[in-house]
């Protein structure tokens, strides 16, 4: 655009001070663009009036048409300047029409098989849609759905709203309310039960929203968690379904164990096995953010005695534990130091200083003190040469020049 052409002021959006391509008003009464406006409601979680700071009481966007066709008359006289006419914007999905889509589903089992055809239909159209069908309440209608239908022999319809809830990408209030609202079902026993039993992509989906879900959790809440929760994330990790269902469920135990009584729960249900194996698998490792949270679940758990007895029975715990030392990030090499100095501190045996000597913990962390890492890292790999120095030093199996550079 000609940079000598004067744009009215009252063309340009308030937010992006561009010009406006599909004028809204609020309920403060000021015009945004919709697109601008909506990123700054969803996207940045915010609910005031740029402008005028007041609370926007109502989701709803009221199109403002006059504006629109200024906007539109300004661009077609500037034409030989090179000025585009913007289009005229498709109007949006409305929240009546919505609630009504709704309302009539319940009448029939093929009603809701329409309905949810429809509503997936607004879903990919663009964003804004989403955002109208949470406000008329579809997020609590599918869960509804999901818990209904979830536990019967044809889980089509529970498998379609599922995929709907999550592809609606709910914000944090909706997910709070799904949580709480036993109106429609226990939402985490439904998504465990899909967990359990659904199809693999149903099993990923339930899996996913579990994560987003218990985020928003209250401490209460994640700490009554039923053991059939962690039962069932564990099998999503040791079934390895997808990629994305995987990195979920060890988010959900990161968020969930620094609890004590859901450590017991997550031990119980075989958790320090599988996050082994899947430590012995490169493809797991590959991605550094994968290693990074089984070593923090690893070092939570290990801070209770079942947690490290499960630790030990596995043959390989300590030397893939080891390993990751230094070669994932500083993260990892924290929490992986810190799991060998519970080991270490509470189930010093001599058979079990002795395996920790062969598979090279000692020279590890008298490597971690000599490289650029953490202080707090350095002080743990330190606390545990100390407290085995008469054991580790007069060992054959370590150099001699790191016996030199023993702490004192």
């Amino acid at each position: 655009m000609d940079e000598e052409i004067e744009i009215p002021p009252f063309f340009l959006c308030p937010i992006s001070l561009e010009i406006m391509k599909d004028p809204v008003i609020v309920s403060t009464g000021i015009t945004y663009d919709r697109d601008s406006i909506e990123k700054w409601l969803f996207s940045g979680k915010k609910n005031s009036c740029p402008v005028t700071k007041q609370d926007i009481t109502d989701a709803d966007l009221t199109p403002n048409h006059t504006l629109r066709r200024l906007i539109q008359s300004w661009c077609t006289l500037n034409a030989s300047y090179g000025v585009e006419r913007i289009p005229t914007p498709r109007s949006p999905i409305c929240k009546s029409e919505i609630e009504k889509l709704i309302k009539d589903s319940a009448s029939s089992h093929k009603n809701q098989v329409m309905c949810l055809k429809r509503l997936r239909q607004i879903v990919s159209e663009n964003a804004t849609n989403k955002r109208c069908l949470e406000v008329a309440g579809v997020p609590e209608f599918l869960a509804t759905i999901i818990s209904n239908n979830g536990f019967d022999s044809s889980m089509s319809l529970s498998d379609e709203a599922l995929s709907l809830l999550y592809h609606l990408e709910s914000s944090e209030t909706v997910l709070k309310n799904l949580l709480n609202n036993k109106k429609g079902g226990n939402i985490v026993k439904s998504l465990t039960k899909i967990m359990q039993r659904g199809i693999y992509e149903s099993r990923a989906y339930a899996t996913l929203l579990l994560k987003n879900i218990l985020e928003v959790a209250d401490p209460m809440q994640i700490m009554t968690l039923k053991p059939s929760v962690f039962t069932e994330v564990v099998q999503i990790l040791d079934d390895r379904i997808s990629h994305k269902a995987t990195k979920a469920a060890m988010h959900i135990l990161v968020t969930t164990c620094p609890w004590g009584r859901n450590r017991h729960k997550a031990v119980e249900a075989g958790v320090i096995s599988v996050i082994i194996e899947l430590l012995l698998d490169e493809s797991f490792s590959s991605d550094r953010r994968g290693p990074e949270m089984a070593m923090v679940v690893l070092d939570m758990l290990c801070q209770c005695a079942e947690g490290r007895a499960e630790f030990l029975n596995h043959g390989a715990a300590i030397a893939v534990v080891c390993k990751k030392i230094l070669r994932v990030s500083q993260t990892a090499s924290d929490r992986a130091v810190r799991v060998l100095l519970s080991v270490g501190r509470f189930c010093a045996t001599p058979a079990l200083l002795q395996e920790m000597l062969q598979l090279g913990v000692v020279e590890k962390m008298f490597l971690v003190l000599q490289v650029s890492c953490g202080s707090k890292t350095k002080e743990k790999a330190k606390e545990l040469l100390k407290l085995h120095a008469r054991v580790w030093k007069d060992s054959p199996c370590l150099p001699r020049n790191m016996i030199l550079a023993y702490p004192s």
